[in-house]
């Protein structure tokens, strides 16, 4: 079998430049060619369109109203207080006056046309920001768990996100010759070279992320890299690595599923990059180039064994895993309200509905870095946003802006505080369903139905999806939803509370009636037969009512109710 279309016009493109540049200066079209929009996402772009409007503007015979969704690069979440003020203008000024949190701990700007796509990036690159890598197949926006409170082992691991970030950043000069400066190779036949990525770069995407126990904020099972950090007071020891995690996967194809990865063992800092740099290079070498359905690295790790992954990025690092250390972690979610920092400052944990910032709510962000009451802005991959280094003397200023501003945890039950959900309609092609929209409604009434059953005060998780791509992580939530068709969801529960449980289908293709009927069911069993402090998901499968998942080709298997 030939190599799949993406990797022909990867090879052919000249380390991602493609024709973008050119397409950048057709004012006939509010497009970019096909082919280039796949290069784009090297960029950090997405090319879409307005579905909402689509028909209609068809009706009208003009084109798609097509625009562009850009990600920053921000390894761990960290902008400084002059740059979340570009972030914010870029906003204001060049998009859609939203900004969106995602899962991966960044920001995306949505509703950019074409013609002001260079504005934006020159605007980030003046504060040091880039959207270098945030797509594309390559290693995306590595996270990192936001505790400052867990001893100085938060800035260790911090530095250890942005060190990965920087070593497998493409090197093509791609980025700054179409968006910067324009120059160009001296010689155009010249032969640029990719030491790490080569001309083809990786099969498919790939994600990279570090968490710390108690907290699984980040998700880790998922990750298709991730390091368990591992302390001793106020040391970090090293890391535990976990390889293989991935939620993707197709409506009705049993060869493409969610996966929790697996720990291989334990590393010490000093090996972090050697190690990190073998198993990507496993995934480059041997990652199913064919089939783009099975290109991701968890498939790479199915097909040739754990042990066999193992062994191999022994031999390549010259590192060998000692064996996994001990860790233990309580939740997924993001812990809000106060914590004191190690400085004796402190950070407020704001939630943000679906991550989605609006006008209103950016000016309250705006006011407090203006004010100069933060010291810097963080994000979570749990779509919130953290206000950090702030004077305990200014807190009660803080609370009173961000209230005001309609953000915040406040009158918000804990249900809504563990949800979230992807972008889906309008602008994303992949979408089957709503998602950011329409979770809110649907969430009123499962709080209804919560408080009826006395469990309203209960944290589950709950996430949504409008596709079965999974970018709201949904098949690690103790409820969750995947798109079908409009109106129409796959119900998954059972999943743990840690993250360290796969979630299983308990209803296929169901309605809001149907879903609601059943949720009212499982919450008068849990209300019923919950043991002091037990999770929803545990409860579940304690009482027999979903089956654990053994493997991740089992989520889309029913349980006999």
């Amino acid at each position: 079998m030939a190599d799949s279309e993406l990797e022909v016009i990867k090879r052919a493109s000249r380390h991602l430049r493609g024709g973008i540049a050119e397409g950048l200066e057709d004012t006939t079209t509010g497009a970019i060619a096909d082919d280039d929009t796949k290069l784009l996402k090297f960029h950090g772009m997405y090319q879409q369109d307005d579905r909402d409007v689509r028909a209609e503007r068809r009706d009208a015979k003009l084109e798609p109203l097509y625009s562009f969704m850009i990600r920053i690069r921000l390894p761990g979440g960290v902008a400084t207080n002059e740059q979340w003020k570009a972030i914010d203008h870029i906003a204001e000024t060049v998009a859609n006056g939203t900004l969106r949190i995602t899962t991966r701990q960044t920001i995306q700007y949505h509703g950019v046309y074409k013609e002001d796509l260079r504005t934006l990036v020159q605007q980030l690159d003046a504060v040091e920001l880039d959207s270098r890598a945030a797509c594309g197949d390559v290693n995306r926006n590595v996270v990192c768990h936001v505790q400052p409170d867990a001893s100085p082992v938060h800035g260790e691991t911090l530095h250890w996100a942005r060190q990965l970030s920087e070593h497998f950043l493409p090197q093509s000069g791609a980025w700054r010759e179409i968006w910067i400066n324009g120059e160009k190779l001296a010689d155009e036949d010249a032969v640029e070279e990719e030491p790490f990525y080569g001309d083809v770069y990786l099969p498919r995407k790939f994600k990279i992320g570090i968490a710390l126990p108690p907290v699984n904020d980040i998700d880790v099972y998922s990750q298709d890299l991730g390091f368990i950090a591992i302390t001793e007071g106020d040391k970090l020891l090293g890391f535990n690595v976990v390889v293989g995690g991935g939620m993707g996967c197709a409506h009705g194809d049993p060869k493409t599923f969610p996966r929790l990865g697996n720990v291989l063992g334990f590393v010490t800092p000093d090996n972090v990059l050697s190690t990190a740099e073998a198993v990507l290079g496993v995934q480059r070498d041997y990652g199913n180039r064919k089939e783009r359905s099975q290109a991701r690295f968890k498939y790479t790790v199915e097909t040739k064994g754990l042990e066999w992954i193992k062994e191999e990025v022994e031999r390549r690092s010259g590192v060998l895993f000692a064996e996994a250390k001990p860790y233990h972690f309580t939740q997924n979610g993001d812990r809000y309200g106060w914590i004191e920092q190690l400085d004796g400052r402190w950070q407020l944990t704001v939630f943000v509905e679906n991550g989605r910032l609006l006008p209103q709510h950016r000016a309250g962000i705006n006011n407090i870095v203006d004010a100069q009451l933060s010291g810097d802005i963080r994000l979570t991959t749990n779509q919130n946003l953290i206000v950090a280094g702030v004077a305990a003397s200014d807190r009660e200023k803080v609370d009173a802006i961000i209230q005001s501003s309609g953000l915040g945890s406040e009158n918000v039950s804990a249900i809504r505080l563990h949800s979230m959900a992807c972008v889906a309609f309008p602008t994303c092609g992949l979408a089957m369903a709503e998602a950011e929209r329409y979770l809110p409604s649907l969430l009123t009434r499962i709080e209804e139905l919560a408080a009826r059953h006395g469990v309203a005060d209960q944290p589950i998780t709950v996430r949504m999806s409008g596709c079965p791509n999974g970018c709201s992580r949904p098949y690690l939530a103790e409820l969750a939803f995947v798109g079908r068709a409009p109106g129409r969801y796959n119900m998954y529960v059972g999943a743990a509370f840690d993250g360290s449980r796969l979630s299983r289908v308990y209803l296929d293709n169901a309605d809001e009636a149907s879903i609601l009927a059943a949720v009212d069911e499982l919450f008068a069993h849990y209300a019923a037969g919950r043991h002091d402090q037990e999770a929803f998901g545990d409860y579940l499968i304690r009482a027999g009512l979903v089956e654990t998942i053994e493997h991740g080709s089992e989520v889309h298997v029913e349980s006999a109710k």
